[in-house]
């Protein structure tokens, strides 16, 4: 403790004893701490009886830290903000409760780390508007149900794993497999639709930062898009923040009305920095040396992405988080509590990603359990059964492959499932309207591709595409125009 004496207006004496008018004597009493050690992004801190966890401590060089542990005799925190001259004996003193971040229109379009500094060469962010990083989620009276599609341009997502506004959707796969390919699809896609959209990196390579920030920008993806990056090389402590400073940032504009889609690149990564951190805070391991609260940091993370009703705005917050796999083992400790959290999975497959099907979605192993109820009916009646008459050509397939003679029937089944593998195939970064997603499944479903070698798929459906880019039908045009003009698309 330390008892600070300060001259105010109305308070010392004169010679002759009185009272000096516009002078006084005040008190304020604060606590003070002292730095014990720091390393590894790790504080430890001696005093400071009343510091309670996400307590901000500020050090007298200038250096912040985030309480995050507490014992009965020290306080444990990870740095935030380091300066050259913390070293052991520093004072310590108690600097607020929690963390803000800047949020709002001067947000758009800028590269920011966990703090909301710039890391794009311009001037910080200046915003009148600040909110918490951490907050309860929304509770159930302020939400409503999953009703309105949220488009990723992906001919596979939209039409058999469709995603709605407000949804929480896994992206679960082996490195190297395209999951950051698939989640940037999401966000071009978003372009002129009104979505806004935050992308954060957490424990990324600098070269793999720049790539992603390039092609929003040559996109024009950038305007409508807040970058949050945590470096590979960032302190620890601003890692584990990433994903709270992008929530914040989403949550402003969900509760003004707008629809939001985040991306969390990725959440294994930020399981491993947090399961580093509470080792370095001396926090007993549990289930595969992760500690157990790991379920909690993450469940409470993604359950504020949600769908507002009318009487809170109306907006939305549509979650993409992002999980690695070690070869292929989906039912490890991080990527099933992440199963657990949210609405459906997409699974990334080696094989199919080796054998040329790309993105290698999994249609087997992945799911979307509450995106059906938010798809357009046309697109809906459209995919019909195309799921499970899939699966049921790739089980015919493997029979083949032994040498099994299957009937006439079975036959027609074999090559239709083969022409749609080829229409499903999709390069990165070259997403799809809902109505060329339209104009493909009316063909495939009114036999206008039977006839078609597999080979000549992607001519037909670059020319589809054409067309639709061309013509002016929508999803809620009669479907008998659609017939037709596919027909007529196809023909010329």
């Amino acid at each position: 403790m330390s008892s600070e004496q300060n001259l105010l207006p109305g308070g010392p004496l004169d010679r002759a004893g009185n009272w000096v008018k516009g002078y006084r004597f005040s008190s304020s009493i604060a606590e003070r701490g002292t730095l014990i050690s720091v390393g590894d992004g790790i504080v430890w801190v001696d005093g400071l009886p009343s510091a309670a966890i996400d307590d901000v401590l500020e050090f007298e060089d200038g250096s912040r830290a985030l309480v995050l542990d507490l014992n009965p005799d020290i306080i444990g925190g990870v740095l935030l903000h380091e300066t050259g001259k913390l070293t052991a004996g520093v004072s310590t003193r108690l600097g607020g409760r929690g963390l803000s971040v800047p949020v709002g229109e001067p947000l758009l379009g800028r590269v920011i780390d966990p703090r909301g500094r710039a890391m794009d060469g311009a001037e910080n962010p200046r915003s009148d508007e600040q909110r918490p990083l951490e907050r309860l989620a929304p509770p159930i009276t302020s939400r409503d149900f999953v009703h309105r599609p949220l488009y990723s341009g992906s001919k596979i997502i939209d039409t058999l794993l469709p995603i709605g506004k407000g949804q929480r959707q896994l992206i679960v796969g082996d490195e190297g497999l395209g999951r950051t390919s698939i989640a940037l699809d999401a966000v071009l896609n978003q372009r002129g639709k009104n979505v806004y959209c935050i992308y954060v990196l957490i424990g990324q390579k600098r070269s793999t930062v720049v790539s992603l920030v390039q092609t929003l920008r040559a996109s024009q993806a950038l305007d409508y898009t807040t970058v949050v990056v945590a470096e590979a090389n960032a302190l620890p402590g601003l890692q584990h923040l990433s994903p709270f400073t992008g929530c914040a940032l989403a949550e402003y504009w969900m509760e003004r009305g707008s629809d939001v889609l985040i991306v969390y690149d990725d959440l294994s990564t930020h399981a491993m920095n947090y399961r580093a951190l509470s080792l370095l805070l001396r926090r007993p391991p549990g289930r595969e040396a992760y500690p157990g609260d790991i379920f909690s940091v993450h469940a409470r993370l993604l359950e504020r992405s949600t769908c507002l009703n009318a009487d809170r705005g109306g907006g939305s917050m549509t979650a993409l988080p992002i999980v690695g796999t070690e070869q292929g083992e989906i039912a490890a400790y991080i990527p099933t509590n992440l199963i657990s959290i949210t609405d459906g999975q997409i699974y990334l497959d080696q094989t199919l990603f080796s054998s040329g099907f790309r993105p290698a979605i999994d249609i087997g192993r992945s799911i979307s359990r509450i995106g059906g109820a938010a798809q357009h009916p046309r697109i809906g009646a459209e995919c019909g059964r195309m799921k499970l008459d899939y699966l049921r050509f790739l089980e015919l397939e493997v029979f083949t492959r032994f040498g099994a003679r299957l009937e006439a029937g079975m036959e027609s089944i074999l090559r239709r499932g083969r022409v749609l593998r080829e229409v499903l195939k999709q390069d990165r970064l070259s997403p799809l309207s809902i109505e060329f997603q339209m104009a493909w499944m009316v063909a495939f479903n009114d036999g206008l591709l039977d006839a078609v070698s597999p080979d000549e798929v992607p001519a037909r459906l670059e020319r589809l595409a054409q067309r639709v880019h061309e013509g002016h039908l929508g999803l809620d045009d009669d479907r008998g125009e659609w017939a037709a003009a596919v027909r007529g698309w196809l023909q010329t």
